[in-house]
């Protein structure tokens, strides 16, 4: 039988002919890190426009799986073509620490020990709940090649970062109240209650 390989002209190349990619893919991922590859592209993109991709972080609460996977290597996809069209595109990721989906997943790793917790003592399983999944996630997101400063992550769980929401929130009231009070002195029409004077702007 005729070996047909021999009878094509094909080019010779050090490619093997297995992908065989969970060896190969850790090891490219490897030298990328090694090699600090994220960093020089930053450092080759310093002073260009900015483009700032503002990610809307996943919840800790778990693996990833298929929808914060495709959310991730859409936004990644965004930033890198984003990057290779001259901008300067930093990606800083983040995860959400607080909210229903980590509290329940809490509650079911906790069961009936639940109802002997006191609210701080629940919060701080929430926390380390967090905490432990964060690192998890962080992983399972670089070994997609997903790009970004994963050292400097932010958490929403971050008590600088609260402290920041806690004076935004502060500042947003202190705006309203002034222009709520404005608007009084001005005799405008406030919730539904109709006043003498000009309408608002």
């Amino acid at each position: 039988m005729a070996d047909w390989k021999d009878t094509l002209n094909l080019p010779r190349t050090e490619f093997p002919m297995k992908a065989n990619l969970q060896t190969a893919e850790p090891l490219a991922l490897g030298q990328w890190a090694e090699m600090g590859l994220y960093e020089r592209i930053r450092e080759s993109r310093a002073g260009r426009p900015k483009f700032v991709l503002h990610d809307g972080p996943p919840y800790a609460n778990g693996q990833i799986h298929l929808g914060t996977a495709l959310n991730k290597i859409l936004k990644d996809f965004v930033v890198k073509s984003r990057t290779m069209a001259g901008f300067d595109a930093p990606y800083l990721p983040g995860y959400d620490c607080h909210g229903l989906p980590i509290e329940l997943k809490v509650d079911r790793e906790l069961g009936k020990r639940k109802r002997d917790m006191s609210t701080a003592d629940f919060r701080r399983a929430c926390r380390a709940y967090a905490e432990r999944f964060i690192g998890v996630m962080t992983e399972e997101f670089k070994r997609l090649g997903i790009f970004g400063d994963w050292d400097h992550t932010y958490l929403t769980m971050n008590f600088r970062y609260q402290a920041a929401i806690v004076r935004a929130e502060n500042q947003a009231e202190r705006d309203f109240l002034l222009r709520r009070r404005a608007l009084c002195d001005g005799k405008a029409v406030i919730r539904g209650v109709r006043m003498r004077g000009p309408a608002p702007p």
